[in-house]
């Protein structure tokens, strides 16, 4: 659906993790559970307020995935942040009493706050989805998320706008609250999504 602004893509050719909504500013990692926490997810940028309350949509690449990203949306390019991070996290709560044999993989929702990414705001041209985010984590030793447009550059759905570098990886859609989002009946978790796949509907508020 090129000219239909409603609709999302998958910016990636990638498997559903798991989609968040009423996503707190800040949470707690703990004993049990994997909590989005946006202030930690985006580095306090003073943008992280704006997403409170909102949705996340996460996906996860296998390692012979298509490593490039693409524009879930036709916008303008607001900010870019590339934020350094750590290799193999893995959250405390997987490690006991079976700990997770590939690393991160079970640790999804905890390394959006603290492995290597890169954070694109793009502000939507459909104003029921203003401000929305991208964005790229890498997942065990990856740690090259390479934007390539700038800022203030205009993007077009399905436009290619940066690239991992090596092996598997995870990355996030992450929504304000403001802007309505109907993920469509195939994109539930688990299931195989292909690139620029249309994975949401955006409806009027």
């Amino acid at each position: 659906s090129p000219d239909d602004a409603s609709i999302i893509t998958s910016s990636c050719e990638s498997n559903v993790y798991r989609i968040a909504s009423g996503v707190k500013a800040s949470d707690q990692f703990w004993l049990k559970g994997q909590p989005y926490s946006l202030r930690h997810m985006l580095n306090n940028d003073d943008l992280a307020r704006h997403f409170a309350g909102g949705t996340v949509y996460q996906a996860y690449l296998s390692g012979i995935s298509y490593h490039r990203w693409h524009s879930p949306v036709s916008g303008t390019i607001k900010r870019i942040v590339h934020v350094p991070g750590t290799y193999y996290a893995e959250c405390p709560a997987m490690g006991f009493p079976d700990p997770d044999p590939v690393a991160c993989c079970g640790s999804q929702a905890y390394i959006t706050a603290t492995a290597t990414r890169a954070i694109v705001y793009i502000d939507a041209d459909n104003p029921n989805i203003g401000l929305m985010c991208f964005m790229a984590v890498g997942m065990a030793e990856v740690s090259t998320c390479e934007v390539t447009v700038k800022e203030g550059q205009k993007v077009t759905k399905g436009e290619e706008f940066g690239m991992f570098h090596f092996g598997g990886s995870t990355y996030c859609l992450i929504f304000r609250p403001q802007t309505k989002v109907e993920f469509l009946p195939d994109c539930t978790e688990g299931k195989d999504i292909h690139l620029n796949a249309a994975i949401a509907r955006i409806l009027s508020p």
